[in-house]
């Protein structure tokens, strides 16, 4: 059903907390849809970079970042827009439903309820039973009214144990005039395996899409799958994708499983205000192009090839001749390559590019996760001295030595300041955040 923009009714998959099988039903419904023949589109919650890829596997179609502390709603609403030929939007959300930071950001605190108010998509919560029968009927009621902006669809149960677990929690359902969708068993031959910044990426998986086809099979068998196209609605209208100025006319991106972490939204915007991407491959020894004007290293998973990178020559000579005359900005795992020394999770020492004085090691992991709005200090790569940056940062290396300028004075979502600044030699930049929105 469309609305009075014109725009496909939507649903957000929704849960009280992580691990409660948010990403398996989000994958197996546009799976499952996609074999119907309808076009789905999928968008996520928040600052997540692997999910997307996720989903656009599983629905063949570009999948979007929505971030409500990062993004203002003109931007969210552009975003959506870009699925306005769709025939549903399936929207996986982040954390539990009501969990987002303290204060807000560019439109809100960044929680999946916040999105699902904003474009107005009824929420299908889904509740991991394990462990409780009736009971969890309370924690569906308590989420249904929680938020009168915030419109419960449904619940879909998981990791039931048996016919008797599902027809007691269908009790409870009943009495609470909660609507199930549907009742997935507890099953492990369909698993996606995960890493310490969240799935093993998609690009990994080298038989994904049977895992697909499986998932698919399995929600289209457990699920009501027309009841929840009926379900869907929305009141977004439609709008023009806006302006992020690209940080240059031809973008050299470094692409490959050590740099992977790229938001696909900016991607799609940077190429509709007109922008080329060229990307390339380090791990297989390859240098940014010759023609580009700018070098983008995106983020990943370079400790895990730190020894292949370190060996790259022509690769680490090419990104150093190119940074003579041209800028070149890493964001984290970029960062890090960018710098003097990478120390795996093994304690070897690695050397990298050079560029900045940073020195990074994965031998004592700390974890470091959370928004971040960046003032910068100097110029990065088409953004100029004092402009304000949004974005998300995620990652378990230690600093050992950061001696470069900082590039930025950066706050966390709550206003207190973090010792990760980033850094600025000449022509060369990093972050440990990842870039998500410019800040207004």
């Amino acid at each position: 059903m469309r609305n009075a923009s014109g725009m496909p009714g939507g649903l957000v998959i929704a849960a009280p907390a992580s691990g409660s099988g948010k990403t398996t039903l989000t994958l197996g419904l546009l799976a499952a849809y996609r074999a119907q023949g309808l076009d789905v589109r999928a968008f996520k919650n928040g600052p997540d970079y692997i999910d997307p890829a996720f989903h656009a596997a599983a629905s063949g179609r570009p999948s979007f970042n929505l971030d409500s502390w990062a993004m203002d709603a003109r931007h969210m609403a552009g975003l959506v827009s870009t699925a306005r030929d769709a025939e549903l939007i399936i929207a996986e959300g982040s954390m539990g439903l009501f969990d987002g930071v303290a204060s807000s950001g560019a439109c809100s605190n960044g929680a999946s309820a916040d999105m699902a108010a904003m474009m107005g998509w009824p929420v299908v919560l889904v509740l991991d039973v394990s462990g409780q029968a009736q009971s969890a009927a309370a924690v569906a009621k308590g989420f249904a009214t929680f938020r009168p902006d915030v419109r419960l669809a449904g619940v879909i149960l998981n990791r039931v144990a048996s016919p008797r677990h599902e027809a007691l929690a269908r009790v409870g359902m009943e009495q609470a005039g909660i609507e199930v969708l549907g009742s997935l068993p507890r099953q492990t031959d369909v698993t996606l395996p995960e890493r310490h910044l969240g799935l093993v990426q998609a690009g990994e998986h080298e038989h994904l899409q049977a895992i697909l086809s499986a998932l698919a099979a399995f929600i289209g068998s457990h699920v009501r799958l027309e009841r929840l196209r009926q379900l869907a609605s929305g009141e977004v209208s439609c709008g023009p994708l806006p302006f992020i100025a690209p940080p240059g006319q031809r973008i050299a991106l470094a692409q490959d499983r050590a740099f992977s972490f790229m938001y696909p939204h900016l991607l799609e915007q940077w190429r509709q205000a007109g922008a080329e991407i060229l990307p390339f491959s380090p791990l297989a020894d390859e240098a940014p192009a010759p023609s580009a004007d700018l070098c983008w290293l995106p983020g990943g998973y370079p400790e895990l090839h730190a020894g292949v990178l370190a060996n790259a020559g022509h690769f680490q000579q090419g990104l150093r001749h190119f940074a003579r005359t041209r800028p070149v900005h890493g964001e984290c795992g970029g960062y890090m390559v960018m710098g003097e020394t990478l120390t795996d999770a093994d304690g070897v020492t690695h050397r990298m590019a050079g560029l900045l004085g940073l020195q990074t090691s994965f031998a004592k992991r700390r974890m470091h996760l959370g928004y971040r709005l960046a003032t910068l200090s100097g110029p990065m790569a088409g953004r100029e001295a004092g402009q304000r940056l949004r974005g998300h940062e995620f990652h378990y290396a230690t600093i050992t030595a950061q001696p470069d300028e900082p590039l930025a004075y950066v706050v966390d979502a709550n206003g207190a300041a973090v010792p990760e600044t980033g850094s600025r030699r000449e022509n060369a930049t990093g972050t440990f955040f990842h870039f998500i929105a410019d800040a207004t």
